[in-house]
């Protein structure tokens, strides 16, 4: 891959990239020709793109990119900068489906919000990224593009649903990667791969088609590059009826100090699954961080019961059953038999039921915030296990334990407050775990500022090595997305955020 001298300038982060193009030491062109070396030689394991775009027009808005960063003109914040969207993103003209070979593609007649606010800012998209069928696996497999990997080791899973931004952003394929999250499909792929990634408050960043529980957020190296892509994406858009106002938000202001803080540690959800020790002692490894610097750290009590998660996975399956029983049986057989199975949990199940569930969800709502209110942070596992094999659907495969993995995150999916990850150390066998760091509802700049100072006082132990070099194991069959073709203008076919399951609420 390309390099100047024994820098790697697929790996800068978008903060040094923009810096380094206004003072003209680096330009937009390097960086677009080394991370495309980058996702040309990974990509064939890897498997994140469902669309790569044409390099050779991506190449063009560099060359216009670095041209306005030489007038001194750029036109916003990540000018130049390279950006992956995941594939319920709506991009004009570009199928969208769902990561679900049984679906017939909605093709979008316009940008998503997100997507013009990239655009509009000068963001470099190299294409959209993969997903499981329909957002509903926590994992990298899809019957419609295959398996996605772990850049850190094929053999792992990314999680999901944001499966190939998550390994775009762990593998090399520039800095900065959109994902979407439901019940904890940002922060999955964030524990699970190391990353920085922000669940951002319900309304923060418009959608075009909000769902209860529903956001996007970005996914990164680290949390100054979350915080620079936060300037983009947070601007309102008046399609999404449920965004927040525009606010004065100043996403550079991450320096914060821990002293005086008051931490909730939050080790036991109430429910899912058995928590691997290892993941446990890592989370309370970086509660310790806080407290030796002065916060005050105290346990929160499960405030999530089994009944509450079984009840939201109920709901879930009922909405899904609607979307699986609209298609033809052809179409059905080629949805994931896991999700299929899944799917037919919801069928018949009565209204007064359906209802109950919606109400559970509001009580979870209302328990998740009652208990963390006190906090200015609470920090948690992301999940109760580290990464499982890339060929496992889901992290836990014994019946009637779907959603076991996401009693730490789904709870602000409901309440609709803040979360973020960051990568806080790693199991034996060297795969990574993250911390969950969540906030008051609309304190997003509190919880990134609380993230990025624990990211500055982390131990070394905890700091991602990032897997940059030839991939661990070699590469692996079954991971090159055997069902995508090159389409239109030379892209591979793409997908986007109107209507389609994946806005409808995709995920845990």
């Amino acid at each position: 891959m390309p390099m100047r001298g024994e820098e790697n300038l697929a790996t800068l982060s978008a903060v040094e990239m923009t810096a380094r193009f206004a003072d003209r030491s680096v330009s937009p062109v390097e960086v677009h020709d080394a991370v495309q070396s980058v996702i040309e030689a990974r990509e064939g394991v890897l498997n994140a793109f469902w669309v790569r775009d044409d390099p050779a027009g991506s190449r063009k808005r560099a060359e216009e990119s670095e041209a306005r960063w030489t007038a001194g003109a750029p036109l916003g914040p990540v000018d130049g900068v390279p950006v992956t969207l995941k594939e319920n993103i709506g991009r004009r003209g570009v199928p969208m489906p769902s990561g679900n070979a049984g679906v017939a593609p909605v093709v979008p007649a316009r940008d998503a919000p997100i997507t013009e606010r990239v655009l509009e800012s000068g963001g470099l998209v190299l294409g959209s990224t993969v997903m499981p069928d329909w957002g509903m696996l926590s994992s990298g497999v899809s019957s419609k593009h295959g398996i996605t990997r772990s850049p850190w080791n094929p053999a792992w899973t990314t999680g999901g649903s944001s499966s190939g931004a998550g390994a775009a952003a762990a593998g090399g394929y520039g800095p900065l990667h959109v994902g979407s999250d439901i019940g904890g499909s940002i922060r999955l792929p964030g524990t699970w791969l190391g990353l920085a990634t922000l669940k951002p408050s319900d309304g923060r960043i418009p959608l075009d088609t909000p769902y209860l529980g529903r956001a996007a957020g970005p996914m990164a190296r680290t949390v100054a590059d979350l915080a620079l892509l936060m300037r983009v994406l947070s601007r309102p858009d008046p399609r999404d009826w449920t965004s927040l106002p525009p606010q004065d938000i100043d996403w550079s202001r991450l320096e914060c100090e821990a002293r005086g803080l008051r931490v909730g540690l939050h080790l036991d959800a109430g429910c899912g699954g058995a928590r691997d020790p290892e993941v446990v002692a890592a989370v309370r490894a970086a509660a310790e961080v806080f407290e030796a610097a002065g916060a005050a750290v105290e346990p929160v009590e499960p405030f999530m019961t089994q009944e509450l998660l079984d009840d939201l996975d109920l709901f879930w399956r009922v909405r899904s059953w609607n979307d699986l029983r609209q298609l033809s049986p052809d179409a059905a057989l080629r949805v994931h038999p896991y999700v299929m199975g899944w799917c037919r949990e919801g069928a018949d199940v009565p209204g007064t039921r359906v209802l109950h569930c919606y109400q559970q969800i509001m009580r979870i709502q209302a328990r998740t915030v009652e208990a963390t209110l006190p906090y200015d942070l609470v920090l948690s596992p992301v999940t109760p296990v580290a990464a499982f094999a890339a060929e496992q659907p889901m992290p836990f495969m014994e019946p009637g334990r779907t959603m076991s993995h996401i009693g730490f995150t789904a709870p602000y999916n409901m309440s609709g407050q803040p979360a973020a990850t960051v990568n806080c150390g790693f199991t034996a066998d060297g795969r990574p775990i993250g911390v969950q760091l969540s906030g008051r509802r609309f304190d997003d700049l509190g919880v990134l500022r609380a993230a990025a100072w624990y990211e500055r006082h982390r131990p070394a132990a905890a700091v991602p090595r990032w897997p940059d070099g030839a991939l661990p194991g070699g590469a692996l069959p079954g991971g090159n997305g055997e069902n995508r073709e090159y389409g239109e203008n030379g892209k591979y076919g793409e997908h986007g955020e109107h209507g389609e399951h994946g806005e409808n609420g995709e995920t845990p």
